[in-house]
């Protein structure tokens, strides 16, 4: 059954206007990144990662945590028109399998939308900032620690989705949830906030790497936020009657 929920769930991705979203959105961050960094370059001398400050600077401070609000809102939005909630809680699925299944797809998502800021960033590096060779491997591990940072954003943002049928509100939280989690950053707590670990695993507007020697406790920060988040969404969907 939770197959058959991901087939479904991918199909609505087929010719979607998200796909606009994820190509572009991207861009504005790579623009704005790159452009601080032309307007600084007699200070900043340590090439790709000076330019990796500057592009992290912006999209995972105000543009990650967005469009992954924007994937759950979109795939939610279907369950929110007419009476589908109905007939979800009374189809012979599980929910939380529905749910678990948007949260794989948003994850596919998640990935992709890394792998396409990574294009840009050497793009941008190559052709407009003009740097030697190519990023260094250790700004690849970054991105990935980025997307396992961003499961718990992923998780919290479909419970969000699913529970408030404003498409914009989750959206709208995962931007202010940005700007709060680069504070906590700053301060030293980020670890016990879920929007600064996304921030915190992209090594946000840093060359020194923020997470060593606490890599065991960024995990298990994004497991047990992970895990919370995604325990709420199964009571939600067992424990609770959804009219429409």
């Amino acid at each position: 059954m939770l197959t058959r929920c991901l087939i479904a769930e991918n199909r609505k991705l087929h010719g979607s206007i998200i796909w606009l979203a994820f190509f572009i959105i991207p861009i504005f961050p790579a623009i704005m990144g790159t452009f601080n960094y032309m307007q600084n370059i007699d200070i900043l001398k340590n090439g790709w990662f000076d330019l990796w400050t500057q592009h992290t600077l912006f999209y995972a401070l105000f543009f990650f945590g967005p469009i992954m609000g924007l994937y759950a809102a979109y795939l939610w939005r279907l369950e929110h028109l007419g009476h589908n909630w109905n007939m979800i809680l009374s189809a012979p699925v599980r929910p939380i399998y529905l749910f678990f299944a948007k949260f794989v797809v948003v994850v596919k998502m998640a990935v992709l939308t890394q792998l396409w800021v990574f294009v840009l960033f050497c793009i941008c590096g190559r052709f407009f900032a003009q740097l030697p060779g190519f990023p260094p491997v250790q700004i690849l591990f970054w991105l990935l620690r980025g997307v396992i940072g961003g499961l718990a954003i992923i998780v919290l943002e479909l419970l969000l989705a699913m529970i408030i049928r404003s498409f914009a509100a989750p959206i709208l939280i995962a931007l202010f949830g940005g700007v709060v989690g680069m504070g906590m950053t700053s301060q030293g707590y980020g670890l016990l906030f879920p929007y600064s670990l996304m921030l915190m695993g992209m090594n946000s507007n840093r060359t020194e790497d923020i997470i060593s020697g606490q890599l065991p406790l960024f995990l298990l920060s994004v497991i047990l936020f992970s895990a919370i988040f995604l325990l709420l969404s199964n009571r939600f969907l067992t424990r609770h009657d959804i009219h429409t």
